[in-house]
């Protein structure tokens, strides 16, 4: 696990409820990294700046835009974070922002 990664499981343990790669859609083989189920509220970590990443192919992007408009439409609220955001603490902000928020 990347150290960016391990930041974001250290800072997911201090909301409780988390649960670690949530199945959200019926269906779909669809998962959350980490969700709040109960508030329907999820963060997913980008890897966008690993050397190779399926987030940045056209594919891969056209799908992960297809799996947060499905989660929206069923209403989930989707955090995306990246490792910049992890390290300089706006992933923390933005998840005191949508907990409190959804609570």
């Amino acid at each position: 696990m990347s150290k960016p990664k391990a930041d974001l499981l250290l800072l997911v343990r201090k909301f409780p409820g988390a649960v670690a790669e949530y199945r959200f859609h019926p269906t779909r083989r669809w998962r959350f990294d980490y969700a709040w189920p109960d508030i329907k509220l999820a963060v997913e970590y980008e890897g966008i700046f690993a050397a190779k990443s399926r987030h940045t192919s056209v594919t891969g992007y056209s799908n992960d835009a297809e799996k947060y408009s499905t989660a929206a439409a069923l209403g989930w609220c989707v955090i995306r974070v990246t490792a910049p955001m992890v390290r300089d603490g706006r992933s923390a902000d933005l998840l005191i922002l949508a907990h409190e928020a959804r609570a």
